[in-house]
């Protein structure tokens, strides 16, 4: 960068979208700094769990939300980024609006959506298996999908500062990152 300036990113998307692609891509190309909503419920899941579900992800968020309130995984992120003073700094995993305020709540801040069509999503990973339920028929994901912290996504997407379709090849999804973080790093 050629400005020494903290940007942050929000990343909202459906699972299989491509999220962790392009965090993936970010990290490696630009040096940025990812966070996820999901790192405190990981890092806790992992101390009493070996191999843990995406339902697993979600009851959990779920019942951290209801007990605590749905700042809680934000505010706890807030303590991460407050120690980051310049650069990209990455959030992946918008769930909830609260998600969304969080994000914006920062200077310099945007939000990116990567969506794709359900079926395209559901292929990708079962194929991947890297979940404990991943290997799940279209019908229970399609199921999962209808999660209460999972039907917020796409209200979110449209609110967003920039929407990427990735129908095409990562190529194509990198070249579609790079015009945005060009765009951002002008601003």
């Amino acid at each position: 960068m050629s400005e020494k300036k903290k940007i942050i990113i929000g990343l909202v998307g459906e699972s299989g979208s491509g999220k962790d692609t392009v965090a993936d891509y970010l990290s490696e190309k630009y040096g940025a700094i990812l966070m996820r909503f999901a790192d405190p419920l990981r890092e806790t899941l992992s101390l009493y769990v070996e191999n843990f579900s995406r339902e697993d992800l979600q009851w959990f968020s779920f019942a951290l939300r209801n007990r605590f309130g749905n700042k809680v995984l934000s505010e706890t992120l807030r303590k991460r980024i407050d120690t980051v003073h310049e650069g990209i700094v990455f959030i992946n995993g918008m769930r909830v609006l609260e998600d969304y305020d969080f994000v914006k709540s920062f200077s310099n801040s945007y939000v990116l959506y990567v969506t794709l069509d359900q079926k395209s999503r559901w292929e990708r990973i079962y194929d991947r298996g890297e979940k404990a339920d991943d290997a799940v028929s279209f019908e229970k994901f399609q199921e999962m999908e209808r999660a209460e912290i999972e039907v917020s996504i796409p209200k979110i997407g449209a609110k967003a500062d920039f929407r990427i379709e990735n129908t095409g090849t990562r190529e194509e999804l990198f070249a579609k990152v790079d015009e945005i973080i060009h765009k951002l790093q002008e601003a």
